[in-house]
């Protein structure tokens, strides 16, 4: 299945961290992977590096703010990408965080993605992307789109991001 979790709210990660647990707790072997975040980042990343071992891997140089760092970006998003090609065939679930953001700032294609489908689709694996700005031909193909809607947030009146909270 191709289960994505998208939207302007919080809980997109959230909701990622959420469903490999509930493999994990099936039975199932999965895999995390997440584009953008840098490891030690946020939260997310020491439980799951716990849990998951060499199946978590944060791959990412952060959130794109400078054009001139695109080459780092991509460079990066292209590592993830050929990594969980390699792990696929070794789970029954592959997550990976922040696809769609990643997509959106153009750090991977539309046609690595598709791929990433295919081979899902192929071997019969579960995959679960996330972000903002999901594209219409994506959420055609997913099985499950779960869109978070912000209706209220902290940072409506000036609160600054919170640790265990947003990170």
């Amino acid at each position: 299945m191709l289960l994505i979790y998208t939207g302007n709210g919080k809980g997109k990660t959230s909701a990622c961290v959420g469903q490999a647990i509930r493999a994990l707790g099936q039975g199932l072997t999965v895999a995390f992977g997440q584009f953008m975040k840098r490891p030690g980042q946020a939260g997310e990343q020491a439980m799951l590096e716990r849990l998951l071992g060499e199946r978590f891997r944060a791959g990412g140089k952060g959130f794109l703010r400078r054009e001139e760092d695109r080459p780092a970006h991509r460079k990066a998003a292209l590592d993830l990408l050929q990594w969980a090609e390699d792990i696929l065939p070794e789970v029954d679930m592959l997550v990976l965080d922040e696809t769609l953001y990643a997509l959106g700032y153009c750090i991977v294609t539309n046609e690595e993605v598709e791929c990433l489908l295919e081979l899902a689709e192929t071997q019969c694996k579960h995959l679960v992307l996330s972000g903002r700005g999901l594209p219409g031909w994506l959420a055609e193909r997913a099985d499950l789109v779960t869109e978070m809607n912000e209706v209220k947030h902290p940072w409506q009146k000036g609160v600054q991001a919170t640790k265990g909270i947003e990170f």
